[in-house]
């Protein structure tokens, strides 16, 4: 059964995503989607929901959600916690990578993220109407989420009612996965309107991140790189998250998963798969580097990647929560040795 939950907080630009709406580029319409696939699907896996489940992405402070009239369960997966808070104003410290069962009436309180991007899985997933094949947001069309929009105080969603009488929720016991590092690429596709020098400057310096960031793409600031006789434009053609733009002033523009279908500046580069969520835990003023790969070490750092979260994800075991009790494992304990009759003296 379907159960009621009220945003009470909305937090900043917080947004419903799941793994984007694929196959309609062809029609101008974004991928959009989690900017960190893994680590919503690691959210999802602590609630028992399908990995490809939509749930909030906050990337600033997140928000506040009341369950109304059942019990919700939530899994919040990311570099940031929360408390649950009661109507008395009792307060109880929820960790990322657990899960909590809210009940009626009280709320899960969810802190700002403190690097990066986080995720918060709801049981049985966010159930907002699909729309070509998503849920994910993408307000610039008001396309997919809650009416298309990032998150508003008041709003009412519904998830799946959690099953309340399990007294054990799930718990991470391994680390995630690591995602610090220099960000790899493929050379191209139009590195040919780029001098030898200006790749290897491209490689060389470090890039410090622009307040111009957004889901749809991140502006690097550096010493800017010169186009060689071809120039700084080209036949408007397909683009995908990871391309790197490098326009007529020469700094380099990274699109993530909102970004538009073709464009018209050369690519000097673009970023692998397995390296597409780094840029999710980068923030304006922090600096990168990147480091050229071929295909096939790009398809090896994908598999590795992925057999990394299977790993993680193997760790996940059930705990029960301080101040529950297993009704289960009291029933089946032997808690005497013996049986009197009352009317034995």
């Amino acid at each position: 059964m379907s159960a009621t939950f009220e945003i009470t907080n909305p937090g900043i630009a917080v947004s419903i995503q799941d793994f984007g709406r694929i196959g309609y580029r062809s029609i101008g319409v974004p991928l959009s989607g989690a900017l960190d696939a893994n680590l919503l699907s690691a959210a999802n896996a602590l609630v028992n929901n399908p990995l490809d489940s939509a749930g909030f992405e906050i990337r600033w402070s997140g928000p506040t959600i009341k369950a109304v009239n059942k019990p919700i369960r939530i899994a919040l997966a990311g570099d940031i916690g929360a408390w649950l808070a009661d109507p008395q104003g009792m307060r109880t410290q929820v960790d990322a990578f657990e899960s909590v069962l809210v009940p009626p009436g009280q709320s899960l309180v969810i802190d700002s993220v403190k690097s990066g991007v986080a995720y918060a899985a709801l049981s049985g997933g966010i159930l907002v109407p699909k729309q070509l094949k998503s849920r994910s947001s993408y307000p610039k069309a008001r396309i997919g989420g809650h009416h298309g929009l990032v998150l508003s105080s008041g709003d009412i969603l519904s998830c799946q009612e959690a099953a309340a009488e399990i007294p054990t929720e799930l718990k991470a016991t391994k680390k995630w996965i690591n995602e610090s590092g220099d960000i790899r690429v493929i050379l191209g596709p139009q590195e040919n309107h780029f001098s030898p020098e200006s790749i290897d400057q491209f490689f060389s310096q470090p890039w410090t991140i622009s307040r111009q960031t957004d889901r749809m793409g991140m502006r690097l600031e550096g010493t800017p790189i010169a186009h060689n006789e071809l120039g700084a434009d080209i036949v408007s053609d397909g683009v995908i998250p990871g391309a790197i733009q490098v326009p007529a002033n020469g700094q380099p523009i990274i699109l993530l998963a909102d970004c538009q279908t073709s464009g018209g500046y050369p690519k000097i580069a673009t970023v692998i798969s397995a390296d597409l969520s780094k840029l999710a835990h980068r923030k304006p003023g922090d600096t990168l580097r990147f480091i050229k790969v071929n295909h096939q070490e790009a398809k090896e750092a994908l598999n590795k990647k992925t057999e990394l979260f299977e790993a993680w994800k193997q760790s996940i075991k059930p705990f029960l929560p301080p101040g529950s009790i297993d009704f289960i494992a009291l029933y089946n304990s032997n808690l005497v040795s013996g049986v009197l009759s009352g009317s034995e003296e």
